[in-house]
């Protein structure tokens, strides 16, 4: 097939005539060479490789000069003899005939002893310094005299029935001062008695029914230390066993570390010393209260009690591990009933605020989420927080009212999680010369307050039939009713009191 044609049908230059039509290779071009260049580093003529034999040196100097071979007379003197490479350059030496001198070599037939030294090295080695000795036994030294018993401990001879003399009287010496020694041990001192024997009451001491140690005893079972460990957090907290299944209430704030830190494991450790893996039920960080479970067998479990019968001045015990101390147990009295307590959530969560127990009960870090009983040995509290400027216990301990805690640990169980009632309203404590009360800052749409009337400005001074005194005495009152509840709320609006009611929503 022939190449196709181009412009005016000539074929293109190159191609042959046969039946395949091809280009023809390109010619070479090829430029000049500058004479004087090629004068200089060209190849001289006549030279067919790299380099050659007769080259003139660098630069037009004479070919590169070897060293010079050595005189004649310290070729003779030194080298060997023309001719014969198998003499060695170190000959033995000759007589005045010119004959070699051999000397009988030191090893006499047998390897040397040393390895340096070989036989059949070429350097000869001439004899040592020292002759040989002799070989043969060895006259071995005489016994030179034993010393003597009386010679080793006094360097000159006694006689046997002196050296019998002195261990005798050391003997007596020795019997009269161990009976003088104890004679005088056996004298009158008028300060011991050596038959003295003290009286010892036979019956126990007699612990009445309701007794602090009474309900110590009975109630420190139930209560367990929970450890948390990972790899960036380690504590101890406190807990309480309120159903035979094994659910532990404890404080949020205790199990808080554990559940951020995928690295941490929670550990239930009971007062006779038996450990269980514990699992996170649920968590209410808006009240500081968490549900924990461990599989154990017939665990002792602590019966909540009315909080609401308490009164101030009752005795309540705090008991749980403070300072990582088990099984402590502190007493006091209840200081005051229904205070609120606010304080910040964990890492940035929501504020804790709950209804609390005052006591001055000793609470120190690791009572949280401890039992506070009641002098019947019935929960009524949970250990919480403290209030303090030195870092320990001044006397102002808080715990979760008991009552409120049984209704949210009751919801975690079952749900998981727990919902409160709520007003919908951002409110801030607020207090004049006549009142005092939570005012109302926003009021957002579609909430129960915003359904009821309430406007900002506001001032809600009672909530049903508890006086609301700042904004954390307004959420623990709003929490305490139920759901869809319907409470009257009294407020004060521009000097006038106003009663609302108001439907409670979920939060």
């Amino acid at each position: 097939m022939s190449e196709p044609e181009q412009g005016n049908g000539t074929p293109r230059s190159g191609v042959d005539d046969g039946a395949h039509r091809r280009l023809a290779p390109r010619p070479l071009n090829r430029p000049p060479v500058d004479p004087g260049q090629q004068a200089v580093f060209g190849r001289p003529h006549g030279v067919s490789g790299a380099f050659s034999a007769d080259r003139p040196g660098l630069n037009g100097h004479s070919p590169v000069q070897l060293a010079p071979p050595p005189p004649e007379a310290l070729s003779t003197a030194f080298g060997r003899p023309r001719g014969d490479d198998s003499t060695l350059l170190q000959r033995p030496p000759v007589d005045l005939a010119g004959e070699p001198e051999v000397e009988p070599v030191f090893w006499e037939g047998r390897p040397a002893g040393d390895a340096w030294r070989d036989p059949g090295a070429s350097a000869v080695i001439g004899p040592p310094a020292v002759t040989e000795q002799p070989e043969g036994p060895k006259p071995e030294p005489a016994p030179g005299p034993q010393l003597s018993v009386p010679e080793l401990l006094f360097g000159r001879r006694v006689k046997p029935a002196g050296l019998a003399l002195l261990l005798a009287a050391a003997l007596l010496v020795g019997a009269v001062g161990g009976i003088v020694g104890w004679l005088l041990g056996r004298a009158d001192n008028p300060l011991t008695d050596g038959g003295v024997t003290l009286a010892e009451v036979k019956p126990g001491k007699e612990r009445p029914v309701g007794s602090v140690a009474d309900i110590a005893k009975r109630v420190t079972p139930s209560v367990v230390s929970i450890e948390f460990k990972g790899a960036n957090v380690a504590g101890v907290g406190s807990g309480v066993v309120i159903d035979g299944k094994g659910y532990v209430l404890t404080n949020d704030h205790v199990v808080a570390p554990a559940v951020q830190d995928t690295s941490a494991k929670l550990t239930v450790v009971f007062t006779d010393g038996k450990r269980a893996v514990a699992q996170v039920v649920g968590r209410d960080s808006k009240t500081d209260l968490a549900v924990v479970k461990v599989e154990v067998d017939n665990p002792t479990v602590l019966q909540f009690g009315d909080s609401d019968e308490l009164a101030v001045g009752d005795t309540v015990l705090a008991i749980g591990s403070p300072l990582s101390l088990s099984n402590t147990v502190t007493e006091g009295i209840v200081s005051a009933l229904h205070r609120p307590v606010t304080a910040a959530g964990e890492n940035g969560g929501p504020q804790v605020t709950y209804d609390a127990i005052q006591t001055d009960a000793a609470i120190n870090p690791g009572n949280s989420g401890g039992a506070l009983v009641d002098s019947s040995g019935a929960l009524v509290g949970i250990n919480s927080s403290i209030r303090t400027e030195t870092g320990g216990s001044v006397g102002l301990g808080f715990a979760i009212n008991g009552n409120y805690a049984r209704k949210v640990s009751q919801a975690l169980i079952r749900d998981g999680q727990v919902k409160h009632a709520d007003m919908n309203v951002n409110v801030r404590s607020a207090s004049a010369e006549t009142a005092e009360g939570a005012q109302v800052q926003n009021v957002p749409e579609g909430g129960a307050a915003a359904a009821a009337g309430i406007v900002e400005g506001d001032v809600i001074t009672r909530v049903g039939d508890r006086v609301v005194r700042n904004a954390a005495e307004l959420t623990v009152a709003v929490r305490d009713r139920e759901i869809g509840e319907t409470v009257p709320v009294v407020l004060a609006r521009q000097g006038r009191e106003l009663t609302v009611q108001v439907t409670l929503r979920s939060d």
